[in-house]
């Protein structure tokens, strides 16, 4: 499964598990919700914004980004902290970039992403900034087919 496609079944099983009442936000939770979202926002700006970047600058703020989740993991327990794990999980791609030629000699399994790589990714920590968001402000999660 690629990136975003795990990023939108973690936002799918979040936004089901909270309907359901199976997780009950805790006002930590959307604390450190809103923090994450915060600092995602800031690290993945828009599509065109983005692309505007060289592919050193897009593979730097995505590595930002999984810090960033890895940052919120460290400071909750329970469901918060097992959705912020998968979704770490599911960004770890991005260790295995690389967007500099390898010149001469081994990369440590580092392989240069396409383009098209680099948008799903961030396509991926936008839709993870938007359920952290919901999850901070609302408890509820819209997802991008919700009226």
């Amino acid at each position: 499964m690629d990136i975003r496609g795990a990023i939108e079944e973690l936002a799918e099983e979040a936004e089901g598990q909270i309907r359901d009442h199976t997780w009950v936000l805790t006002p930590a939770d959307r604390s450190v919700a809103a923090k994450a979202a915060s600092d995602l926002d800031a690290i993945v700006g828009t599509l065109d914004s983005q692309e505007a970047l060289s592919e050193v600058e897009r593979l730097a703020h995505l590595r930002e980004a999984l810090a960033a989740v890895a940052i919120a993991l460290a400071h909750v327990h329970g469901r918060l902290a097992w959705f912020l794990g998968a979704a770490a999980t599911a960004l770890t791609p991005v260790l295995h970039w690389r967007a500099l030629p390898a010149e001469h000699g081994p990369t440590f399994g580092a392989v240069p992403p396409t383009l098209e790589q680099y948008t799903e990714a961030e396509d991926a920590v936008r839709r993870l900034h938007s359920t952290l968001a919901n999850i901070a402000t609302t408890g509820h999660i819209r997802l991008p087919r919700d009226p």
